[in-house]
């Protein structure tokens, strides 16, 4: 998140405005329809209570500094991805932790859900997300030479923390990651492939360009895995509920480089919409 806020500048929101359709597009994706992609997956495959609440807690926390890095290396709209993440950021500080509550009322009786506070949630949240962001815009508005120096180390730094969460939470949670894979890995795949087609439909929808629709697809097929383990095993205390957040974070992974090499390929052009020429391009 600080390493988010180090590209960013005030001018940039600007952005939201001259590419309204894109950034709709995005927040659309990434904000609405994905939580409700999320509980219709839950239903779906059946998944009991435990993992339900994983998996919309990752749904919830959509974005991150990981999507930034794969459009950056795709090559899509850099621009476009980290408007979309930094907003979508702020919105979910306080969105998250009221749909996470919503969810373990109707999921989870008293005696059986976590300890969970919305207000606390929303403090830890800001924490993470709304003050490294804000500090590190600061520093880009007075030392901007600096603040794109730190950007060049720290974006690959991201993936890197990214992994060592990813590789930690299988760590500690091996036992049950394995004991649940039957009933978790075919959710977890199909919301990642739904939710990145998702993304692609909803560019197609909005008659955007290929670079831009390739950016939708990643930022809402992208999850931000980080913080939902973070929700999971920090703040809720419940390490049974990282177990969607973890292999989430393996299979975004792997697909992502799929998609990034279909996108390179130009095997499927008709995939991410319209020739580079087309609307939306940057």
């Amino acid at each position: 998140m600080f390493s988010l806020g180090l590209s960013l500048a005030i001018r940039d929101f600007t952005y939201a405005v001259q590419k309204w359709q894109s950034v709709g597009a995005g927040l659309l994706g990434q904000l609405i329809l994905l939580p409700i992609l999320g509980a219709a997956v839950v239903l779906v495959f059946g998944l009991p209570p435990t993992l339900a609440i994983g998996l919309l807690i990752l749904a919830f926390s959509p974005g991150g500094i990981t999507s930034n890095a794969v459009v950056f290396a795709v090559r899509g709209n850099v621009a476009l991805s980290v408007v979309l993440t930094s907003v979508a950021s702020l919105i979910t500080v306080l969105s998250t932790p009221y749909l996470i509550g919503l969810s373990l009322d109707y999921f989870m009786t008293d005696a059986t859900a976590p300890q969970f506070s919305v207000i606390d949630t929303i403090k830890r949240l800001f924490q993470m997300t709304v003050l490294p962001v804000t500090i590190g815009m600061i520093i880009h508005h007075f030392i901007p030479d600096f603040a794109l120096r730190l950007v060049h180390w720290l974006r690959p730094a991201a993936l890197i923390v990214l992994i060592c969460v990813i590789g930690f939470s299988i760590y500690v949670s091996a036992d049950l990651v394995w004991q649940n894979i039957a009933k978790a890995g075919p959710a977890v795949f199909a919301l990642n492939i739904l939710a990145m087609a998702l993304g692609l439909g909803l560019a197609r929808i909005f008659r955007l360009g290929e670079r831009d629709s390739v950016t939708i697809g990643i930022e809402v097929g992208i999850q931000n895995a980080t913080v939902a383990t973070f929700l999971t095993m920090a703040v809720m205390n419940d390490i049974i509920l990282a177990v969607i957040p973890t292999l989430y974070g393996v299979i975004m992974l792997a697909n992502a480089f799929l998609f990034a090499q279909l996108w390179r390929s130009k095997k499927l052009p008709w995939l991410f919409g319209q020739s580079s020429s087309a609307t939306g391009q940057v």
